[in-house]
C-alpha cells in the first residue's frame, strides 16, 4: 500500500508540475518569424536578424517565414499569424497598417484585433523629396512655388499611407499639384530625369544622390540622422504624425514568460553592431520601442489616420 501510495503522490506531483515544465522549456522547437512581404527588403533583412540572434540563444532553428499577400499587401500573412496557436512558435513581423486599421477592412481573422504588441525595431526612414534645381527647400517654400508653377508629384499609390499622408500635407500647407502619378519605382534617376518634381520616397533609395536632392520633410515624428535639417512631418502638422514601421506581435493569449523570452533576443539584436550597420547604411531608424511605446504609437497613427481621412474627404 505504502508503495501504491507513494506512486500516486509522484504523479500527482508529476501532473501539477507538468505545465510549469512546458512553459520552461520554451523554445522546445522551431519558431517562425513571419514577414508579409517577399524576400530582401528591409523588413525582411531586419527580421533575419532577429530570428539568428534567437537561434544562437536558444539552439532551436529560427527562420523568416516570408507570406507576401500580393494585392492583399501585408493583410494576409498577418491572417496566418493569427490562424496559429498562441504558444509562442510564430511571430508576427507586422507593419503598423495591420493593428491601426486591420480590423475594419472586413477580414473576420483580424477583427477584433488578435494581437499584441512585443515592440517595435524599424521604422521605415520614407522621406518627401525634391529635384536639387527648384527654388525652394521647404515645405512652405514648395506651396509658394506651386502657386504659380506646375509640379508633378510621384508616389507608389494613391491608396498607401505615406501617399494620403502627403496628399493631407500638401492640403494643410497649401500645397497645389498640377499631377500625380504611381510608380513602380522612385529612385534618383526618376528625380534627375525630370518626369517629377517632387516623390515620398524610402531614404535608402535616394541615399547616392542625397547631396542633389532636397529632403523637404521626414514622416512621423523624430527627424533622420541622414537629413538632420528636414522637419519631420509631425513638427509641420502635430496631428499628422503618422510613422511607417515594422514591430513583433504575438496573440494576445500568449503566455508573458514566452513574451519576455522573444522581447529579449529582439532587442539584443536591435541593439547589435551588426544592425546598426545596416541603419547607418539605409538611413532606417533601427531601435527598440517596448510593447507600451508600440501602443501608444498605434492610438497615434490611428489619430493621425483618422484626421487624413476627414482631410481627404
Amino acid at each position: 500500500m505504502k508503495l501504491k501510495s507513494l506512486a500516486i503522490a509522484a504523479s500527482a506531483a508529476t501532473a501539477l508540475l507538468a505545465p510549469l515544465a512546458a512553459q520552461a522549456e520554451y523554445p522546445e522547437k522551431p519558431v517562425s518569424f513571419v514577414v508579409p512581404w517577399p524576400p530582401g527588403d528591409l523588413a525582411d533583412i531586419t527580421t533575419r536578424i532577429i530570428a539568428d540572434e534567437f537561434q544562437a540563444t536558444y539552439g532551436v532553428a529560427s527562420a523568416v517565414l516570408n507570406k507576401p499577400g500580393g494585392g492583399g499587401g501585408p493583410f494576409p500573412g498577418a491572417v496566418y499569424v493569427a490562424q496559429q496557436p498562441a504558444d509562442g512558435y510564430t511571430v508576427g513581423a507586422l507593419v503598423n497598417a495591420i493593428p491601426a486599421f486591420g480590423d475594419q477592412i472586413g477580414i473576420p481573422e483580424l477583427n477584433p484585433d488578435p494581437f499584441e504588441p512585443l515592440g517595435i525595431y524599424l521604422t521605415y526612414p520614407f522621406v518627401i523629396a525634391a529635384r536639387g534645381d527648384l527654388p525652394f527647400d521647404s515645405i512652405d517654400g514648395l506651396a509658394a512655388y506651386s502657386q504659380d508653377n506646375p509640379v508633378v508629384f510621384g508616389h507608389f499609390g494613391a491608396k498607401l499611407l505615406p501617399t494620403r499622408a502627403t496628399f493631407a500635407l500638401a492640403k494643410t500647407a497649401g500645397i497645389e499639384f498640377a499631377s500625380n502619378a504611381a510608380f513602380d519605382a522612385l529612385d534618383c534617376n526618376t528625380l534627375a530625369s525630370g518626369d517629377v518634381d517632387v516623390m515620398t520616397v524610402t531614404v535608402q533609395t535616394i541615399l547616392p544622390c542625397i547631396d542633389d536632392v532636397k529632403m523637404l520633410a521626414a514622416f512621423g515624428d523624430t527627424r533622420l540622422p541622414v537629413a538632420p535639417d528636414a522637419p519631420a512631418v509631425a513638427e509641420l502638422v502635430p496631428n499628422l504624425n503618422l510613422s511607417l514601421w515594422n514591430g513583433l506581435f504575438v496573440h494576445k493569449d500568449t503566455p508573458q514568460e514566452i513574451r519576455d523570452k522573444i522581447t529579449e533576443v529582439a532587442q539584443r539584436a536591435v541593439e547589435s553592431e551588426r544592425m546598426q550597420e545596416i541603419a547607418a547604411q539605409t538611413g532606417a531608424l533601427i531601435r527598440w520601442k517596448t510593447d507600451a511605446e508600440a501602443q501608444a504609437q498605434i492610438a497615434s497613427d490611428k489619430a493621425a489616420l483618422d484626421t487624413i481621412n476627414e482631410l481627404l474627404q
